[in-house]
């Protein structure tokens, strides 16, 4: 999917194809998110004003670096378990049986499509985290960047959030969409205090 042209990806997005959808947008957002925050640390690692925390910087830009990795992954990931769901759903459904089929496939694959992007609400919630730290210490120069990362992944989980939410609607296991979502909520809660901390910080110093 990440082969594609960003033209290719975007008009596939705005066309009937199940997939790409707002998994994978969500995830590609995240991805440009965190490497923003990369961007700031590379910018301000070195320099005499940033001495001081020259370490912590090394290993915020270490961690961002894998972190834009694993959102690139997870851009592919939603589309691969998001599809089995999406053939389940075009099942015939007109007889009882094909009725019963139909949901039993549903529900089979249910859970596999909720846990592409609950991991992705949790993967946002550390870059939030990290973009958090990088906003004490990054150039003034290239805090902007910062805050517009967080601002992206703020969007990435929430986007993430609507489609674990939509799915736990539909699911009849209670233990398993309970499970699914106090994870949910404890990633939001997380990821959500550090955007809002960090883009009140960047903010702040755009002033």
């Amino acid at each position: 999917m990440l082969d594609k042209t960003c033209r290719a990806f975007i008009d596939e997005l705005g066309s009937t194809a199940p997939v790409p959808g707002g998994g994978s947008a969500s995830a590609l957002v995240g991805a440009i998110g965190i490497a923003l925050g990369t961007m700031a640390g590379l910018l301000t690692t070195g320099k005499k004003s940033a001495a001081a925390h020259e370490e912590e910087l090394q290993e915020l830009i270490r961690l961002s670096v894998s972190m834009t990795e694993r959102f690139k992954e997870a851009v592919n990931r939603d589309v691969t378990a998001f599809e089995p769901l999406a053939q389940a759903y075009k099942l015939p459904n007109q007889t009882d049986e094909e009725k019963k089929q139909r949901a039993e496939e549903i529900q089979k694959h249910l859970i596999t499509a909720t846990e592409a992007p609950l991991e992705l609400t949790e993967l946002c919630t550390e870059a939030l985290e990290l973009l958090e730290r990088y906003s004490g210490i990054a150039n003034k120069m290239v805090i902007s960047d910062v805050g517009v990362g967080a601002a992206v992944c703020e969007a990435a989980l929430k986007g993430a959030r609507l489609n674990v939410l939509i799915n736990l609607r539909s699911m009849k296991d209670e233990t398993a969409r309970k499970a699914l979502s106090d994870r949910l909520e404890t990633a939001c809660d997380k990821g959500l205090r550090s955007a809002e901390l960090c883009y009140g910080r960047v903010e702040e110093a755009c002033k």
